[in-house]
């Protein structure tokens, strides 16, 4: 443990540096898993039960780390061909699929985010960031005052493990308050949640009472001029009046400030892949994004487990 001063204070990092420093070396080595070789013929099997036309040639879980390979080194397909082609070269029957497959296979993987590992009941919190989409050009759009568009990634994080739980992509104008529902309900298919923390934006009464219905505590700030009365939701009347009685102990019996974690979370994916991506297409940006917030989630696990 490490005593640090800051702003006149003191406090204690508890943090295992070491094990932290283990975490960080294993971030690498889980993109050169040969485990995978091992169960090839097996995973080829699987999938090409029942599959029309020319059988795959390489397992799902192959392209899956084609695909964290190119999402964290910004690696094109054509270059990713030549990757694997160096690879081959020291692994026995490993032959090198050609750019477009690798393109073709890893826009139609089926990435989903896995539940917490727990049968305790978990908290999440949400919120959204902003990801361009593009990161050239910059310089040219501030000369020429032309705005250009920008991904609204929207996320329910685990707040004790940091774990993402669910994730939505839209378009930049699309309300916090209203990825709410698809939010929770991907969140609760997983995992028992027992209290959701939102800010002003996920203000609303259909919020309330969708996590009224799943018995699900809402720790949502409301807004400051939010009027006592239910009208069709006393979950926010409630609130409201919890909040404007005491904020400081509304906060305090929440825990409120639990809901930095998501805060967390985008800070440490923008940070590992950067605040933009590469795909032109919307339905590529929003897969290249979701294959981003699975490889965070792997990160975290290993993390998690000691290194």
């Amino acid at each position: 443990m490490v005593e640090i001063r800051r702003w006149g204070q003191e406090y204690v990092d508890k943090r295992n540096w070491k094990e932290y420093n283990e975490s960080l070396v294993r971030r690498g080595e889980i993109l050169l898993d040969f485990d995978l070789l091992h169960e090839w013929e097996e995973g080829l099997n699987g999938m090409n039960v029942g599959k029309r036309g020319a059988p795959f040639r390489y397992p799902e879980a192959f392209m899956r780390l084609l695909a964290y390979v190119h999402v964290l080194f910004h690696l094109p397909f054509r270059q990713e061909e030549g990757f694997v082609k160096a690879l081959s070269k020291h692994v026995a029957g490993l032959k090198a699929p050609d750019w477009s497959t690798i393109w073709e296979r890893t826009k139609n993987l089926d990435i989903k985010l896995d539940g917490v590992k727990t049968n305790q009941p978990i908290s999440v919190a949400m919120d959204s960031s902003g990801i361009k989409v593009t990161n050239s050009g910059d310089w040219i759009r501030h000369v020429w005052k032309v705005k250009r568009g920008y991904l609204k990634i929207h996320l329910a994080v685990d707040t004790k493990s940091k774990q993402a739980v669910s994730i939505q992509v839209t378009e930049e104008y699309v309300s916090d308050g209203s990825q709410t529902e698809p939010l929770v309900k991907e969140a609760i298919s997983k995992n028992n949640v027992d209290r959701v923390y939102g800010d002003g934006a996920y203000d609303s009464r259909a919020n309330f009472n969708l996590l009224a219905a799943n018995r699900i505590d809402p720790a949502i700030k409301v807004r400051k001029n939010a009027v006592p009365k239910a009208k069709g939701s006393f979950a926010r009347k409630q609130a409201v009046m919890a909040q404007q009685s005491d904020f400081e102990e509304w906060k305090k019996q929440k825990s409120y400030g639990d809901r930095w974690a998501v805060e967390g979370a985008f800070s440490s994916i923008k940070r590992i892949f950067g605040e933009y991506v590469s795909a032109k297409k919307y339905v590529n940006m929003a897969k290249e994004m979701e294959t981003k917030v699975s490889l965070y989630n792997l990160f975290i696990q290993m993390a998690s487990h000691g290194g």
